[in-house]
């Protein structure tokens, strides 16, 4: 991953900008440079009355000073020192405006903020957040709170391709993290969750009998594929984590006790229809996390 181009969604009902704030710290420490797109629409001015002339006229005027506006705005920032780009556009769809920048730009990360005083779990139910993460191609990276909720980062591992990820998509989130870990001066956690079929479920006496077996060959299985897989990135001990419990509730409780500010985890697009396999679990976790959220994706099988 190189840290040379940010692009900032920008939301004009969010007076603090979180994502502008957190892409501008990377920035500082990066020396990238900031693209700031913010995106207009109001609906008295999609049809209506008034003929094309003056729609276009009027939506030209509010464009027009939204650029000034914001452009002031982070006039702070350019006396600063940052390079930064500043793109306002009217639409609709917010996320086909924003895919349709990712498009040309290319840029290195997305920054989004959630919704003012909202949970991760609440930007997810929106259309527009779905939309980026099943569909934008670049790292996505969504910001909670405009000051940093923790100063480490964690990558969330599935070693044994449970969740049906591909293998390398294991070793671009490790990739990911150690360069966020170098440039940004993060502390990198890396962890696996290993969770056998609970006991309470196995109803065969039979079965039963066997389910110590059972338990030791599964974690002989996640550690060895854990360790080779850590192995191959020259990770501390200390940094490399492989706990017991599902992911839903280790990974919320891992996040809270280790001071993370970001999850790092994968997600797989799939297919023509841009479906997206990020699995009921880490649906789950998402909802009960409040750090900032990194999302990458893999189109490959791997």
């Amino acid at each position: 991953m190189n840290l040379q181009r940010l692009l900032v969604v920008i939301d004009a009902e969010h007076p603090q900008q979180p994502a502008l704030q957190r892409a501008a710290d990377v920035a500082r420490k990066t020396g990238a440079e900031l693209h700031l797109l913010q995106i207009d629409y109001h609906p008295s001015l999609d049809g209506g009355l008034l003929d094309s002339h003056m729609l276009n006229r009027a939506r030209e005027s509010i464009l027009r000073q939204n650029h000034e506006a914001l452009r002031a705005s982070v006039a702070h920032l350019s006396d600063e020192g940052f390079r930064i780009e500043v793109d306002v556009r009217w639409g609709k769809r917010r996320h086909e405006e924003i895919l349709a920048r990712v498009a040309v730009l290319q840029p290195d990360i997305l920054f989004s903020s959630t919704q003012p005083s909202s949970a991760l779990r609440r930007l997810l139910l929106s259309d527009t957040s779905w939309q980026l993460i099943r569909r934008c191609p670049v790292p996505l990276w969504l910001v909670q709170d405009a000051e940093p909720l923790g100063q480490n980062l964690c990558a969330a591992l599935d070693p044994l391709h449970s969740a049906d990820k591909p293998a390398a998509l294991d070793h671009q989130l490790i990739r990911t993290s150690q360069v966020l870990e170098g440039a940004l001066d993060m502390q990198a956690h890396y962890l696996h969750a290993q969770a056998p079929l609970p006991r309470s479920l196995l109803f065969s006496a039979e079965v039963a009998q066997e389910y110590e077996d059972y338990m030791s060959q599964c974690s002989r299985e996640h550690r060895q594929a854990f360790d080779q897989l850590i192995a191959q990135h020259s990770i501390a001990p200390a940094q490399a984590h492989l706990l017991d419990g599902f992911a839903e509730e280790v990974i919320p409780r891992f996040v809270r006790q280790h001071n993370i500010g970001l999850l790092v985890m994968g997600a797989i697009a799939r297919g023509h229809l841009d479906s997206l396999l990020i699995g009921h679990t880490a649906e789950r976790v998402l909802e009960r996390i409040e750090c900032d959220l990194l999302v990458i994706k893999s189109h490959g099988k791997g």
